[in-house]
């Protein structure tokens, strides 16, 4: 089983907030069927919501640290019959990684974030100049005064 800190715990909860459930436990409880699935899951996504239906909350404990025991994984958070794990996707193969490195997901936003802004600024910059080359200077095209 996986420890996070407070911090980490703290960010995982607000990403996994707008998250559906990708795996439900249901009447047959935890079979190697449903571990095999959030495995898959948890490889695919690292963070996923699992929900445990028809359970009390000692059941759904005991699940949610079984889980984490058998897959490594974290418990994010427990809340009514939701269950947020999170596992960190495992290495890339060195050729794959050579190619593309892997770039965590807040840095990809904020990346895209970055390249947007720098092209609405590139095109505010443009229309300013557009715009500054149409006005006529002071001072030139006025006729000299006669005395």
């Amino acid at each position: 089983m996986r420890q996070i800190d407070s911090h980490t715990r703290r960010a995982l909860r607000a990403q996994a907030h707008h998250l559906n459930p990708v795996v439900i436990i249901a009447s047959k409880g935890l079979t190697e069927a449903v571990l095999a699935e959030i495995d898959r899951a948890l490889t695919a996504h690292e963070l996923i919501k699992v929900r445990v239906a028809g359970a009390e909350r000692e059941v759904r404990e005991a699940l949610m640290h079984e889980i984490c025991d058998r897959l490594d994984c974290a418990a994010v958070q427990h809340i009514g019959n939701l269950l947020v794990l999170w596992r960190p996707k495992p290495e890339a193969t060195p050729r794959a990684a050579a190619e593309k490195p892997a770039m965590p997901a807040a840095h990809a936003k904020s990346a895209k974030s970055f390249a947007r802004a720098a092209r609405l600024r590139a095109l505010i910059e443009a229309r300013t100049a557009a715009k500054a080359a149409r006005r006529p200077v002071k001072g030139r095209g006025r006729k000299p005064q006669s005395q």
